[in-house]
């Protein structure tokens, strides 16, 4: 970075400068924890023989975001694939089920708002298809964060609802499902090479809201990649050029991401893994009737609290996801040595 000319190149510049902080953020962050922890342990010292109750509530305090502190650390370390430290783009589907499929979409997408509320993310709608009666057929939300791929790829799959429908006369318990789309949100363009050949760009009047101006003109854009055969598409936006932007950058996202699902086959194979990590896999389900629960049929992880997991408590399905992942990484490790 000191060299004189490296801000010439901006996008290279970039990609050192992500790549530093990568390396250095997580030495620095282990630094910073040792020291609050030397503190701590002084006065915890301090306090030994004490009765005072103020103290001692804010030493369990402290000793509870320490812990937070170190997980968070430990979920840094764990996530090295090559586009983790993206942010991501989420797209969910309605699967069979009508109406009461396009609500439990409406519902994840609620689901997911919340989970990067708490988190600090800034959430943006890409896309949306409304359902007829209700509910959303499909939704593409963007998630600006560090890490935001690397912990939401850990949601890709289908997941299941079983609840009593609201849009059941009868009051029939339903089962509904929904499926989970996770690319990389990624800005630099030379991440991945796109050629114009390869490209069919259509343009076409934006449907839903956002007044007269978006139903009127060609402002929607719908890009195929010819030798991929992927399709994207954007209206989010009032003008074609920033629809053609966002439709590129959820492009490279897929592209970038038929790689990092070749790069996860190849681990998985590596790790004698027997799980489909298809996209049609069924990774969890969320009970509402006859009892509450959701279970993660990956890691048996589960909560009773269903109304939690609904307002965005999710961290333990993704630390739960995670940390098998690394149990296999770090076991293929132990093999190989």
């Amino acid at each position: 970075m000191a060299v004189p000319d490296f801000w010439q190149n901006p996008g290279q510049a970039e990609a050192v400068t992500r790549e530093l902080r990568r390396v250095v953020g997580p030495v620095e962050a282990y630094e910073g924890l040792d020291g609050r922890l030397s503190e701590w342990i002084d006065l915890l010292d301090l306090a030994r023989g004490e009765s005072d109750p103020e103290l001692l509530r804010d030493l369990l305090r402290d000793a509870a975001n320490l812990e937070q502190a170190l997980r968070e650390l430990e979920l840094t370390l764990i996530l090295k694939g090559p586009y983790d430290q993206e942010s991501a783009i989420l797209t969910l589907h309605a699967g069979a089920g009508g109406t009461e499929s396009q609500d439990w979409v409406a519902m994840l997408l609620r689901m997911y708002q919340r989970w990067a509320e708490r988190r600090g993310f800034r959430t943006d709608l890409i896309d949306q298809l409304p359902g007829e009666e209700a509910g959303l057929k499909s939704v593409t939300l963007e998630v600006r964060g560090e890490h935001g791929f690397g912990f939401l790829r850990t949601e890709r799959g289908v997941h299941r609802l079983v609840r009593i429908s609201p849009f059941d006369a009868s009051g029939r318990r339903h089962t509904s499902f929904a499926s989970v789309e996770v690319i990389p949100d990624i800005e630099n363009e030379e991440t991945v090479e796109i050629r114009s050949d390869d490209l069919k760009i259509d343009t076409y009047r934006a449907s839903g809201a956002g007044g007269q101006h978006i139903n009127k003109t060609d402002s929607a854009v719908r890009i195929t990649h010819l030798p991929t055969g992927i399709v994207v598409t954007c209206q989010s936006e009032r003008s074609q050029h920033s629809n053609r932007d966002t439709a590129m950058k959820m492009l490279r996202g897929k592209l970038a991401e038929l790689q990092e699902r070749e790069w996860e086959r190849k681990m998985a194979a590596l790790r004698g893994e027997k799980t489909d990590i298809g996209w049609g896999s069924q990774i969890r389900s969320y009970v509402f009737q006859p009892y509450t629960i959701v279970r993660d049929h990956r890691t048996r992880f589960e909560m009773g609290n269903v109304q939690a997991v609904m307002n965005g408590e999710i961290d333990g399905f993704i630390e739960a996801s995670l940390q098998k992942e690394a149990r296999g990484a770090l076991a293929l490790e132990e093999t190989d040595g």
